[in-house]
């Protein structure tokens, strides 16, 4: 059934370390928003990093305290802003909360990503340039569900190893609580004529199940006008593999959007 999005990392295998671990990072300070979101009923507080140099891009990460405990985003984004390879951006990382609830194609979440949370950061941080989403495994079904549902809140999207399930490859997940309206939600998109495109770029280990149904979203958005690039990685559904493909993957999709 569909993991936690840091289960396992102690028991992966670590690669080779990527060289932006290294690199010197751009100088900024992290500093904490709470924002009562109705739709869902509860405070989110996003923890961000924002660089010392004046800019109005923001990346918005799903699993966010996750992604920078265990795949060193934050570290990411101030070494690559430092070596060139993106511009300098806020990094916003945004907590789970009821993650197996909220980030599972629940309309409340999306409208409270869509309609609260997004409009806020970028009224805060930005110039009305629409954010980034970043997201894996449950996070990237949720980022994709929000910027479909909410046209124009997000820019461009990096998912990783999404949970797209589909009967035809994902029998194994039918336990999971909120399979049904994740099948069906997953259904209605691949069978969709167009869509409110925007750039993607998807990440996908060569070893994990979810990678019939990432290549099946692939194409599907393709088809929809979505400019897509789809990459099959190394390593499986684990934080290590999604750390490795941000650069060049994440990288070329900041130069894109």
């Amino acid at each position: 059934m569909e993991r936690a999005a840091g289960a396992g990392i102690e028991d992966a295998c670590l690669p080779r370390e990527p060289d932006w671990l290294t690199l010197p990072a751009a100088s900024g300070r992290w500093w904490s928003l709470t924002l009562d979101v109705r739709a869902l009923r509860a405070e989110v507080t996003a923890r961000i990093w924002s660089p010392a140099q004046p800019t109005a891009r923001v990346l918005v990460a799903h699993d966010g305290p996750d992604y920078d405990k265990h795949a060193a985003l934050g570290r990411y984004v101030a070494a690559s802003i430092t070596a060139g390879r993106i511009e300098p951006c806020h990094l916003v990382l945004l907590p789970a909360g009821e993650r197996l609830e909220w980030y599972a194609a629940l309309p409340a979440y999306a409208r409270g990503l869509g309609l609260e949370i997004l409009p806020a950061l970028t009224a805060r941080l930005s110039d009305g340039r629409p954010a980034v989403g970043i997201g894996a495994s449950l996070g990237a079904l949720a980022m994709l569900h929000c910027q479909r549902r909410h046209p124009g809140v997000l820019g461009g999207l990096f998912l990783q190893s999404g949970s797209f399930f589909q009967p035809r490859f994902d029998r194994q997940e039918s336990g999971f609580g909120r399979w049904l309206p994740i099948v069906r939600w997953t259904g209605r998109v691949l069978r969709a004529a167009d869509g409110p495109a925007v750039p993607v770029t998807m990440t996908c280990g060569r070893l994990e199940e979810n990678l019939a149904n990432n290549r099946s979203m692939a194409e599907a958005l393709r088809g929809q006008g979505y400019p897509v690039s789809f990459a099959q990685i190394e390593g499986g559904h684990d934080w290590p593999a999604w750390r490795d493909a941000f650069e060049p993957h994440l990288t070329s999709l900041l130069r894109r959007t």
